[in-house]
């Protein structure tokens, strides 16, 4: 199997880069939020709707290592400052690793105006209606910006396979090409 996570600030285009790269694959795609919009209506944001989604995620990571499936996306924010993430993709990379399948890093990085514009566009309300109050998602895209680091420095990832993409000036499709044709999916 193998096993690609695209991570990045909010808006960059995770979600978006992931559905083309599933389109090239046939990998299927779980997007951060499709866990957080399924818990969020009976917690909110709440610290409950984060650990039921990790342990959710985390369940299903196990159940996909030990199937038959030859690809997945998995995507998500890494907050870099946050041990807790560090921890949470150790654990994710250990769990296919560990059962002899490949993991594939990809990050993902946009300047800021582009990520505001991003922010509002029509397939990103379709798919997180948490993010339709367009103020309250740009106010929080904004300050996760000014209180986390969301792009590794130069050289802090050692994982390999390994790319990153500044994918400001490109369409997710461009993206997609990129990381199959690095990873060779």
């Amino acid at each position: 199997m193998k096993f690609v996570i695209i991570f990045g600030p909010q808006a960059s285009g995770k979600m978006t880069v992931g559905q083309e790269l599933g389109k090239k694959t046939g990998f299927p795609l779980l997007h951060n939020h499709m866990t957080l919009e399924l818990l969020h209506p009976f917690f909110g944001f709440s610290e409950e709707t984060f650990r039921l989604s990790a342990l959710f995620r985390e369940e299903m990571f196990k159940s996909l290592a030990a199937g038959d499936t030859t690809g997945a996306i998995f995507t998500m924010v890494w907050e870099f400052d946050r041990k807790e993430d560090w921890d949470f993709i150790n654990n994710t990379k250990e769990i296919f690793e560990s059962t002899g399948h490949s993991v594939y890093f990809v990050e993902l990085e946009a300047d800021t105006a582009t990520r505001i514009f991003r922010n509002k566009s029509e397939s990103r309300l379709a798919n997180k209606p948490t993010k339709r109050d367009i103020a309250a998602s740009e106010k929080n895209l904004l300050e996760s910006m000014a209180n986390h680091r969301l792009n590794s420095r130069e050289g802090e990832i050692s994982h390999r396979p390994y790319i990153r993409i500044d994918n400001t000036d490109k369409s997710a499709e461009q993206a997609a090409t990129i990381i199959c044709n690095e990873f060779s999916l």
